[in-house]
């Protein structure tokens, strides 16, 4: 578990703030770090926030918090540095001093369309994945990473931990957010230096786990344990988990929030690993790899269409979020992306599929367990957090995938009132009072707000609020 459920914050100073410089919604004051505690300085970045905030005038909280927000991950998580000569960047997750693999990727997406326009951001984002590259190939089962061998404290888990890991939960998106993350930035610069050694030995690690985890030959070498009061941070069947049948899925023992998964083919994640087979097939282009790579995705497509397809009495066909292959399916979604509402922007799923938009009106509705609504705001949470906190990234990627003005509109708003003053994103927020939040310092949700704000922004500048 990430620590995520340390203290549920009021009004919380983050780490660069000072008495004299209180949150205070009227003032609006920059709630960044002075410009010499910042980690990391991109002018065409700056150069975007004074762009969108000029589209914003008219809406100048929501312009404040895009400020805050949007340069979080460079501003107070990036560490770039020189490794034997090549680029090397180490990304904290946030409050949290240490880099998953999920979080890193997703905290520098959004900066990557700008990487071709800066050579010292494109160096930054290289060094991310470079630096995935090297992790995966310590253990490509491991989600989450230390700057170096310094122990965990995790490290009395039944599993094969390493000085280098900080965490060593068994997640498909841990896998999948590298190759997205590299494949983005080579088709933004063209920089292909990123496809060497390290590349070609990760891609043959990321190939191998997903093979052995279909479990066509028993489960694999992975199997993990903790001791901990809380269910869903460890397993079950001694560290193997619920009972899978092979079908040409993939198993996940926990899902994008660090939870153990219920029913082991976490199906979001397998779509997102069809996703990323697809991308190593064109880069490889041709060799083993590369078929082995699409092989593999025609393989987990038509399972996904064949086993994680149920009948909803109400909603009629729709994704299920969890199967095991033997029939059982868990009908809900969590707010951690990947989930089933983010399909279309993780995914190589349609916004348009018949099946997707079932599948939608049920995850945003009361019929989906872990969906919130009360009189600060409604959307998806989990039980990461538990019930009644609603996660922004679920209003972040109701408004990512949907095509109706109203609801975008909808869910900025909701987003604009929900930072409990601070001006920042959080991981969760409780449904009927958006102070009482989890995690004041959380880069991932920062940087996707900034994201969902700059792909709205002519929207926004068209309409009157």
């Amino acid at each position: 578990m990430k620590l995520r459920l340390a203290i549920l914050c009021l009004v919380t100073a983050l780490p660069w703030s000072t008495s004299g410089r209180a949150l205070q919604q009227d003032r609006l004051a920059c709630q960044r770090p002075p410009v010499e505690q910042r980690l990391f300085r991109s002018e065409v970045i700056e150069g975007k926030i004074e762009e969108i905030k000029a589209l914003l005038s008219r809406y100048p909280r929501l312009a404040w918090m895009f400020e805050n927000c949007f340069p979080n991950t460079l501003d107070t998580t990036v560490h770039y540095r020189l490794c034997d000569g090549d680029d090397d960047t180490f990304v904290y997750t946030g409050d949290i001093h240490a880099m998953w693999l999920r979080d890193s990727a997703a905290q520098v997406w959004p900066y990557v369309p700008y990487a071709h326009q800066d050579p010292r951001l494109k160096a930054l984002i290289r060094g991310v994945i470079l630096r995935q590259l090297k992790c995966i190939n310590i253990d490509p089962y491991a989600n989450a990473f230390n700057d170096g061998p310094m122990g965990s404290p995790w490290a009395s888990d039944l599993t094969d931990m390493k000085p280098e890991l900080h965490e060593r939960k068994y997640e498909i998106d841990s896998l999948c957010y590298p190759v997205r993350l590299a494949y983005a930035y080579w088709q933004a610069t063209g920089d292909s230096s990123i496809f060497g050694s390290l590349w070609k030995q990760a891609v043959g690690n990321i190939l191998r786990t997903f093979r052995q985890q279909q479990r066509k030959s028993g489960h694999g070498p992975y199997r993990f344990m903790r001791r901990t009061e809380r269910a869903t941070d460890t397993t079950q069947n001694d560290g193997y988990g619920h009972p899978a049948r092979p079908v040409g899925l993939i198993v996940s023992m926990f899902r994008p929030s660090d939870d153990a998964c219920t029913f082991p083919f976490h199906v979001p994640s397998n779509f997102f690993a069809v996703s990323t087979l697809r991308k190593i097939a064109i880069i490889e282009r041709t060799g083993v790899m590369a078929q082995e790579a699409q092989a593999l995705a025609d393989e987990v497509e038509t399972a996904l269409q064949t086993y994680a397809v149920c009948q909803h009495p109400k909603y009629g066909k729709i994704y299920a979020y969890e199967v095991d292959g033997f029939g059982n399916q868990l009908l809900i979604d969590d707010a951690n992306v990947p989930s089933l509402l983010s399909l279309p922007y993780i995914a190589d799923v349609s916004t348009d599929d018949p099946i997707y938009q079932n599948t939608r009106r049920f995850v945003l509705s009361t019929d989906n367990p872990y969906y919130f609504e009360g009189t600060a705001g409604a959307g998806i949470g989990g039980p990461h957090v538990g019930p009644d906190y609603i996660w922004p990234m679920s209003i972040i990627m109701r408004a990512m995938t949907s095509r109706d003005e109203g609801e975008i509109r909808h869910c900025i708003d909701m987003l604009e009132h929900t930072d409990g003053g601070t001006g920042f994103m959080h991981e969760s927020f409780h449904k009927d009072d958006a102070s009482r939040f989890t995690r004041a310092w959380f880069a991932w949700a920062n940087t996707l707000f900034g994201e969902l704000i700059i792909r709205q922004s002519e929207l926004l500048s068209r309409h009157d609020k």
